[in-house]
């Protein structure tokens, strides 16, 4: 019995011998992984504040150029009833024309009026001068009878109001001479200032146009300097993401825990807990919030604000914060090459964090419309080797 129990207990102490070194291995392993997840975290953090200041200062930008887009529509309507003032402008300028021209004919014949009846005075005054001065008292003294005395009557009083209604004339038309010329003066005045006020207006709009157009110009510059920094930020958050999970994975293999990765392949779940329309698909297409085509990474699954949004397959959380276009993003690895990402989720509605263990079906996240968003809706991906690929054949 005794010769039994010496060789067992020798194996037990070669094996505990064999044990402790690997376990001081283990532990070192471990460490330097965890020095190493350290130095990611911090590396990670970097990048997703710099991402972050892109994108508040890309908000900052695309407000700022909305809002100069609202002053150049408003402009434009400026520009817009300018043209229309300078149409009636135009409009009563013609009018006026008319009017001048209507004044300058009754000017002239009031004018040759004048001057017809001063040709007839003048040649009765030379007709007295040149017979010498009658008086009307001659006139009438010299008559032969009664009848021919009220003839002359009746003569001198057709020449009195001949003279009179002549001198009249003459007046009335000389005051609508003078009146007719200070009101054609005004109205030419008129008229100048509003040329010169339109034009003033004119070419004041027209500089305030071409400086909205440079100062849009100038942000729609700065706003894609800020997306190519903003979409390098994702991909290396993207990268650093990656060597965490990898590094993970290297401390469970290393401390002999059991790995979360369970797909080979097959049917992944749905990441609903509802059935919802396929609003936009994996295609090439124009975004609705930026106006740009691109294509788009997954489809998109319209469902209510806070609809449990379930991982589509067991794996580790690799990320779970925001994400420039996506807003608040989870991306959980599966194995084998295979993430899911899931975007859009509502403020205060992921639900997990990085490094977090999650089963198929789990609830890690709340449906909602952050980001690059026209509604709520989950953005869901598929992506082998980081490269994304149509979800619906994983989903039939």
């Amino acid at each position: 019995m005794k010769k039994k129990i010496l060789p067992l207990v020798l194996t037990l102490g070669m094996a505990a011998s064999l044990a402790i070194p690997y376990a001081g291995y283990a532990a070192s392993t471990t460490d330097k992984i965890d020095q190493q997840l350290t130095q990611l975290k911090k590396q990670k953090a970097e990048a997703q504040q710099k991402a972050n200041d892109a994108q508040n200062q890309i908000t900052k930008v695309q407000t700022e150029k909305d809002q100069t887009t609202k002053d150049m529509k408003t402009l434009l309507e400026q520009v817009n009833e300018a043209s229309k003032k300078l149409t009636l402008l135009n409009e009563q300028i013609d009018q006026v024309s008319d009017t001048l021209e209507a004044d300058a004919k009754q000017l002239d014949e009031a004018v040759a009026r004048v001057a017809g009846r001063d040709q007839i005075l003048k040649s009765r005054v030379r007709l007295m001068y040149m017979n010498g001065f009658v008086s009307y008292m001659d006139v009438l003294l010299s008559a032969t009878s009664f009848s021919d005395f009220i003839n002359r009557v009746e003569a001198l009083k057709s020449i009195v109001n001949q003279d009179k209604e002549i001198l009249e004339s003459n007046k009335k038309d000389k005051d609508t001479v003078a009146l007719k010329k200070v009101e054609t003066e005004h109205q030419l005045e008129k008229v100048k200032g509003l040329y010169a006020d339109a034009d003033a207006l004119r070419d004041d709009l027209q500089t305030k146009e071409k400086a909205k157009e440079v100062k849009i110009a100038s942000l729609s510059k700065q706003e894609k300097v800020l997306e190519n920094i903003s979409e390098e930020s994702d991909k290396e958050i993207t990268r650093l993401a990656k060597q965490e999970a990898d590094l993970q994975e290297k401390k469970r293999a290393a401390s002999r825990e059991k790995s979360p990765f369970t797909y080979a392949g097959g049917k992944l779940g749905y990441p609903l807990a509802v059935q919802a329309p396929i609003t936009s698909d994996f295609v090439n297409r124009i975004n609705p919030v930026t106006g740009k085509s691109e294509n788009h990474k997954g489809i998109d699954l319209g469902a209510p604000k806070g609809t449990e949004i379930r991982a589509a397959e067991n794996g580790s959380v690799i990320y779970a914060s925001w994400m420039n276009g996506y807003g608040n993003c989870v991306i959980v690895n599966h194995g084998n090459g295979l993430w899911t990402v899931y975007g859009h989720i509502m403020n205060d509605g992921i639900y997990v964090k990085v490094g977090d263990v999650v089963k198929r079906g789990q609830k890690i996240a709340g449906v909602g419309s952050t980001g690059q968003s026209t509604g709520n809706h989950l953005h869901f991906e598929v992506r082998m080797n980081e490269v994304p690929t149509d979800p619906k054949p994983f989903l039939r």
